[in-house]
């Protein structure tokens, strides 16, 4: 990957993998420090990194470690950045983005990881075992139990079907359904105090 073509690259993806990556962490700011980190990383092996090999699962699949190492090292100081944010300055988040992302916190790391890869992502079953390591059944049950534990978070009853697969994606199959994409309304549910 040429120079031009690498800023190129990243001009197209950091903003929409920063969005990914703090769909999986639940921190903005973790999520555009191991973002950056990565595409530093990326900058170094740009010669290797090719169109048809999938660099942005690459720079990807390293934010995330990078996130997950960061965590695992320093969990005293998640608490700080999180809370660092100046509300004047900084645009508040709708009702519904509130509740997702506070349902999402919920949920263990390989679950809110899986669901982040499969419904904010759209990454195939058989793409999210790829990037993470999973086999594709473990990944299913993943999602299968975030699906379950999002609908439970957010008061609505977990949708009928076969818990081991989990439905399409971004689409509703039956009352109360969990939307998760990014353009969809999420539905409302009880506030925790």
């Amino acid at each position: 990957m040429t120079e031009e073509e690498f800023t190129e690259f990243y001009a197209h993806s950091v903003h929409r993998l920063t969005g990914q990556l703090y769909v999986m962490t639940g921190d903005l700011h973790e999520a555009q420090d191991a973002v950056q980190e990565a595409f530093v990383r990326a900058w170094s092996k740009r010669r290797r990194l090719d169109g048809r090999r999938a660099p942005e699962a690459w720079v990807r699949t390293v934010a995330w470690r990078l996130a997950v190492r960061r965590r695992r090292t320093v969990r005293g100081g998640l608490r700080a950045w999180i809370g660092r944010a100046d509300p004047a300055t900084t645009a508040e988040p709708g009702p519904e983005a509130v509740d997702i992302a506070a349902a999402l916190r919920r949920l263990p790391s390989r679950q809110r990881h899986c669901a982040a890869l499969f419904y904010v992502c759209d990454l195939p079953v058989e793409r999210i075992a790829a990037e993470t390591g999973l086999a594709v059944g473990t990944v299913k049950t993943h999602l299968a139990r975030a699906r379950a534990g999002l609908a439970g978070h957010l008061g609505r009853p977990a949708p009928p079907g076969n818990p081991s697969l989990p439905p399409g994606r971004g689409t509703a199959s039956g009352p109360g359904a969990v939307r998760l994409r990014a353009d969809a309304p999420a539905p409302r549910g009880p506030r925790a105090p």
